[in-house]
Formats: C-alpha cells, sequence, structure tokens
C-alpha cells in the first residue's frame, strides 16, 4: 500500500489498546465441541516508520472493530486487534495470532481476517503460481524477520477451516489480490470463476500432475482484496477527513448502507467508487499513477475456496 495524503495524523497521547483485556489471544478455548458456535476476528493495522510509514491502517482496524461489533453481533473479547501501537504486528506475532484465529475452529464458527498494510511481490520458485508470482503481506519487521508469504497464509488460516467453518478476508494492500492462495478467483469482466491453481511440475519423486494445495478442510474461506496481484493500493484521505484504506472504508461503507448485499453487488459498488478514484479528479492519484506506470488501478477482486453465485449469497460475516 503506497499512502497519498499528507494528513498528519499523530499523537503524543499514548493509545489506549482495542483489546478487551485480557487479550483474546490469552484467553483460553474451551475444547472443541463444549461450545456454541461463535464469531471471531483478527485485526491488523500495521503503520511501519519513516518511509514505510502508513497513516491509516490504525483507522482501518479502528472502523472494522466497530463494524463487527455493532452491525454483526461479534463480542469485544472475541476480536483481536494487532497494531504497532501495542507492538504487536511482528512477523512472530501474527503467524501466532492467525494460528489462534482458527484454532479447534467447529461448524458454525465465522472467523474474520483482516490486513492492512504493505504488500509485495516476488518470483515464484515453488511452481505452483499462475502467474509465476508468490504475494506477500509485512509485517513491521519485515526488513529483519521477513514478510509472510500466501503459501503461508493459506496453511495458517485457510487449511485448518473444518466443514461449515466460514472464513472472510478483507486485505487492504498492494499486490494481495490473490494473497490467501485460494483456489478460484472471480472473473468480475466475464461473470465467471476461474481457477487458480496450479498444476505442479514433479519432481523425480512425485507423481505426474501433481496439484498445488489451495483447498480447506472442509470449511469456505472468501477473500476480497483491494487490487489484483500486480496493482498497487493507496492510503488516502481521498474518500473522507480521515485517512483510511481505500477498500476497507468503502466496504464498511457499504455494508452499513446496503446489510444484506450480495457479493456481486458489493463488488460491483467497491469496483464502481475505486474506479472513480482510478479516473478521476485526485491530484496526488493522477501523480501516482504516472510515477507507477498505471499500476495505481485497484481493481478489487473476490477470491474463494469454492465457487457460488454472487449474486445470489448475500454477504454475511
Amino acid at each position: 500500500m503506497v499512502k497519498i495524503s499528507n494528513d498528519p495524523m499523530t499523537s503524543r497521547k499514548k493509545p489506549e489498546s482495542l483489546n478487551k483485556m485480557p487479550s483474546p489471544s490469552e484467553i483460553r478455548r474451551s475444547s472443541p465441541g463444549t461450545r456454541t458456535a461463535t464469531k471471531r476476528a483478527l485485526l491488523i493495522g500495521v503503520t511501519y516508520k519513516r518511509k514505510y510509514m502508513l497513516k491509516g491502517t490504525i483507522n482501518d482496524v479502528k472502523s472494522m472493530r466497530e463494524l463487527l461489533i455493532n452491525n454483526f453481533g461479534f463480542k469485544e473479547e472475541n476480536i483481536l486487534v494487532l497494531t504497532d501501537l501495542q507492538m504487536d504486528t511482528t512477523r512472530k506475532k501474527i503467524r501466532e495470532s492467525m494460528e489462534w484465529l482458527v484454532k479447534d475452529c467447529q461448524a458454525g464458527d465465522s472467523l474474520v481476517f483482516s490486513f492492512s498494510g504493505h504488500g509485495l511481490r516476488k518470483p515464484d520458485f515453488e511452481g505452483d503460481e499462475r502467474d509465476g508470482f508468490d504475494e506477500y503481506i509485512c509485517p513491521v519487521d519485515f526488513l529483519t524477520e521477513g514478510m509472510i508469504s500466501d503459501n503461508e497464509i493459506n496453511s495458517l488460516i485457510v487449511w485448518p477451516l473444518k466443514k461449515d467453518v466460514i472464513l472472510h478476508a478483507i486485505v487492504d494492500a498492494c499486490h494481495s489480490g490473490t494473497v490467501l492462495d485460494l483456489e478460484h478467483v472471480y472473473n468480475r469482466e466475464q461473470w465467471k470463476w476461474e481457477d487458480n491453481v496450479r498444476f505442479m511440475i514433479p519432481s523425480d519423486n512425485s507423481p505426474p500432475s501433481v496439484k498445488a494445495r489451495k483447498h480447506t478442510d472442509g470449511g469456505l474461506a472468501i477473500s476480497i482484496s483491494v487490487c489484483l496481484d500486480h496493482e498497487i493500493a493507496a492510503d488516502t484521505s481521498a474518500f473522507t477527513k480521515t485517512v483510511n484504506g481505500a477498500l476497507t472504508y468503502r466496504l464498511i461503507y457499504i455494508l452499513k448502507k446496503y446489510p444484506g448485499i450480495t457479493y456481486g453487488d458489493l463488488l460491483d459498488l467497491i469496483h464502481e467508487e475505486l474506479s472513480k478514484f482510478n479516473k478521476g479528479g485526485f491530484l496526488l492519484a493522477k501523480v501516482l499513477r504516472k510515477i507507477f506506470k498505471n499500476q495505481l488501478l485497484q481493481t478489487p477482486q473476490i477470491s474463494s475456496s469454492e465457487q457460488f453465485d454472487v449474486y445470489k449469497k448475500h454477504f454475511l460475516f
């Protein structure tokens, strides 16, 4: 994600934690089969420092937390928020928290993963990416400890999903189109799902047509990303007085205005608003499009572990 606002949203006052104490990740979970279905969320907003700094990620997690509690019935104690303000966005902490999100999940659980921060892509050397690139999210310590790859994210929060468990991922980062490595990508232009699974090149010890694992353990994973894998996203104040991730702000606005909206209509409305931003009269956006050679297009994308009718299935966390 790149920032396109110079709005100085800084404060010397020590911020209050967004987590109910004790932290959700510290609460001992009951054994599978001994509890009712729950709604649980992991919301991550990484600010970074100096030249990598983003100013809208904290607003993103605050807004998402408020939406989940007030509009979708999530309990405070089941929402874990990671921000730089509490020094929680290290690679180690993010991975541990992703494990917490899906641990002991059971039928009926609704899980939410959101990430606002930087994303990158690098050439794929494992042969499981159709476009030849792996996508990554960047923890605060990515320069020293490394990034978190799409393969890691898939194994951490997609593979463990049991039957009748649903995970929604909202990813507001550059190069985030297939960052969960899900099996199917929705082509909005052609109104159809496309296969995102590549048959890996077999080695001497593997059978032919080895299929890259991208599926769940029976559950459903749906990801909404701000842009395609080759595109760059924006951290901006173009839509409101505060700085926000473009996807997060528009998605929350639409879900509040149109409760029960279908996935297809949601995608269309987000696309419509971001298209205005892409084409339109925001001077800084025009400058950055020129700098990044029109990669700052922000084409929102839905991917899923299963195909479904996007204009019949209604969005519900």
